[in-house]
């Protein structure tokens, strides 16, 4: 086997990496064996290890989706699918080890948990290595560990959920994320607590060839609030990497939870996540999600109204440079009468980028009185880059409300010779414009995170039309 070296590119600031280390890492490639060695190495019940290995054989069985981007590049044997870099869970900074401490400090981490946070958890290759939560918020009942720790401290609340919204055989890669899961966030808050500061978890890969899996679950009790915030970056290597994560976020009566991601992988990673949040009677879920690098991004982020007044948003934004498709969306599924949802998404390519919606809007009979309204609006910064929207509206009740509404434009020479005329280059001009366009998602953004992300963009636009 070719060593795949580190390959530098100035445009992504978090392509950095660090030494690999390991105290436990699978070979290369998956089978039966592996699976049950993961379930092992971490002395999990009998019952995890039967839910992975059936889930293993679906995942055999399931063939690649047929639609959307070409996934055919994806090398199942050549990938590493655990790495533990180390064996320990620290909750303070000082004891991490220095090389992932390092890591995390570049990115910013520990400094956001001391001002605007109320717990973080750290995530690298494979296993949650930092993980707080304020003792303000412990004392109310709040809960937020990895999920590796709630499957031993909290076994029957974890079963309760685990796997109820997002079955094993959903879809290839919700198989693949059962058999071989490794670390996330198990977040419970407790009925009428309201977590009034944000909740992050950062997911790192580092190791060459990695596949990292990460296992997120939210319940919300009735009448509670919580925003949780998650940041994704990998080093860039000549081969690839894979992240395939599976979300799960239950909303009770009258809860509301925001959920923010702002993923900046690097354009050797396929990003393939199932994310689905269920809604029960006059709750609110959110999802705010910013989709910045990967080679290929699929990841179309689920609403589930099952409860009457329910109400769910989606604000997505995908940046497309060059290499790299990202196809993100949206689905809103209005099983109870009176529930609201609204999808925006907003798309940006540049240097032969392509940005995909993929996105649907289904109301069951019975959801009386339900609205939905979708927008999909597509920047194209040249002629080489791409934008599609495939929408698919099903409505089986009569008395509802659905509107659609989608546009795709260019940056007008007009627009840049007015900016260009008061002083601005082209690329600062461009910029400028760009950032109005996505203001309306970035807007959403806790102030810190809204800049970071102009930023990104900023930078990414510099290196493509220099």
């Amino acid at each position: 086997m070719v060593k795949k070296q580190i390959i530098k590119d100035n445009s992504y600031v978090y392509g950095f990496h660090k030494k690999e280390s390991s105290v436990f890492k699978t070979p290369l490639g998956i089978n039966n064996s592996i699976v049950e060695a993961i379930s092992h190495h971490k002395s999990e019940p009998a019952w995890m290890t039967k839910i992975r290995t059936d889930a293993y054989k679906i995942f055999k069985n399931y063939e690649l989706p047929k639609w959307g981007p070409d996934l055919s590049g994806i090398d199942f044997s050549g990938i590493h699918y655990y790495n533990s870099p180390t064996n320990q869970k620290f909750k303070n900074w000082l004891d991490v080890p220095k090389d992932i401490k390092d890591t995390y400090e570049k990115i910013g981490v520990p400094q956001a948990e001391k001002k605007f946070l109320a717990g973080v958890g750290a995530q690298y290759d494979s296993e949650v290595v930092y993980h707080n939560l304020k003792n303000e918020w412990e004392k109310l009942g709040v809960i937020f560990v990895d999920t590796d720790t709630a499957l031993r401290k909290y076994p029957e609340l974890f079963r309760e959920y685990f796997g109820t919204l997002i079955p094993t055989a959903d879809n290839k890669f919700s198989a693949l994320n059962t058999a071989v899961w490794s670390g996330g966030s198990f977040l419970y808050v407790p009925k009428n607590v309201k977590v009034e500061i944000p909740l992050q978890a950062y997911f790192r890969i580092n190791a060459n060839a990695m596949g990292q899996f990460e296992r997120t679950l939210i319940i919300a009790e009735e009448g509670s609030y919580v925003h949780y915030i998650e940041g994704c970056s990998a080093p860039i290597y000549t081969g690839d990497s894979l992240h395939s994560a599976v979300v799960e976020v239950i909303v009770k009566k009258g809860a509301r939870v925001r959920y923010t991601t702002v993923q900046n992988w690097s354009n050797n990673v396929y990003n393939l996540v199932t994310k689905r949040m269920l809604i029960s009677e006059e709750g609110v879920g959110e999802w705010v999600d910013g989709n910045l690098g990967s080679k290929i991004n699929m990841k179309y982020p689920s609403l589930i109204l099952a409860g009457k007044g329910a109400r769910g948003e989606l604000l997505s934004l995908a940046y497309a440079g060059k290499g790299q498709h990202q196809d993100a969306g949206g689905k809103a599924i209005h099983l109870a009468p009176y529930t609201t949802s609204t999808i925006t998404s907003k798309s940006v390519s540049v240097g032969g980028g392509r940005s995909s919606y993929r996105g649907m809007v289904r109301i069951a009979s019975g959801a009386k009185g339900a609205k939905s309204f979708v927008r999909c609006d597509a920047l194209l910064l040249d002629e080489l880059s791409r934008s599609d929207t495939y929408p698919v509206n099903i409505v089986h009740e009569q008395d509802v409300t659905l509107g659609h509404e989608a546009s795709v434009s260019k940056i007008g020479e007009q627009q840049l010779f007015y900016l260009m005329s008061r002083g601005l280059s082209e690329t600062q001009a461009t910029s400028l414009i760009v950032n109005g366009f996505i203001e309306p998602i970035v807007k959403e953004l806790p102030l810190e995170y809204a800049v970071e992300l102009n930023r990104l963009i900023n930078l990414s636009m510099e290196n493509a039309i220099a």
